[in-house]
């Protein structure tokens, strides 16, 4: 915790929970099932992973990440298009009292825009000088994909190809989090927890989850119709 601020550390720069080589075979999963289905972000796609705070999102969404630009790593493919682009949830709260406003700018400022073939943006905060910083771009991409808790808001369903709920004990995640944060936020990881519970429920997000992912092993507990039946296509 070298140079931050207590009470600064956003709640969903998790510890990296591994699963080795079975959290990317899961990837793989959810790449394949996507890119199986038609456009619905624009001409791109849209995967949300979300979930509580501490449940392995960030790591899963980095591994969906990697899976989709080796997998659109085809040959003839322009070297230069962004072909997937990863949004962290945590940059776009403004503060640990942010969560419902967050999701309001994210259907706003990224995903209305990205619908219409434009480019969206939105002003990143800064955890440590507990402001906004610089406005970034997120240009329109095959696959975009958003992690954290609330990315998977109600407002723009008809927007999501693949809403990804991951699933772990309550005790286990806040271990996760004060294990990474330190017991002193402990306050502050309980707080975001009633907030998240509340939005979590209102938006109904692991109800509509496409696929239903256990944090702890890793494993799917719910996948959807057609699951497995059908490869995913290179062709965006």
């Amino acid at each position: 915790m070298t140079g931050r601020a207590v009470g600064a550390l956003p709640p969903q720069r998790e510890v990296q929970v591994s699963h080795g080589a079975h959290l990317a075979e899961v990837a793989q999963h959810i790449v394949s099932w996507t890119l199986a289905q038609p456009p619905t972000l624009g001409n791109g796609r849209l995967v949300c992973i979300d979930g509580p705070a501490g449940s392995g999102k960030t790591t899963l969404g980095s591994a969906v990440n990697r899976a989709v630009r080796d997998r659109l790593r085809a040959p003839g493919r322009p070297s230069d298009r962004a072909h997937v682009r990863l949004l962290h949830m945590d940059n776009v709260y403004e503060g640990w009292a942010g969560l419902d406003e967050a999701l309001e700018r994210v259907d706003r400022d990224i995903v209305g825009p990205l619908r219409e073939g434009r480019a969206g943006c939105y002003r990143r905060y800064d955890w440590v000088r507990r402001e906004l910083a610089e406005e970034r771009v997120v240009d329109p991409v095959d696959v975009l994909v958003i992690e954290g808790v609330g990315s998977g808001a109600s407002a723009y369903d008809d927007a999501i190809t693949c809403l990804v709920w991951v699933d772990t004990p309550p005790d286990v995640r806040l271990a996760r989090g004060l294990a990474r944060d330190g017991e002193e936020l402990r306050d502050s990881w309980l707080a975001w927890t009633r907030q998240e519970d509340e939005v979590l429920s209102r938006e109904r997000v692991r109800e509509r989850a496409d696929v239903v992912l256990d944090g702890t092993s890793g494993e799917f507990v719910t996948l959807p119709e057609g699951w497995g039946q059908r490869g995913g296509s290179t062709e965006v």
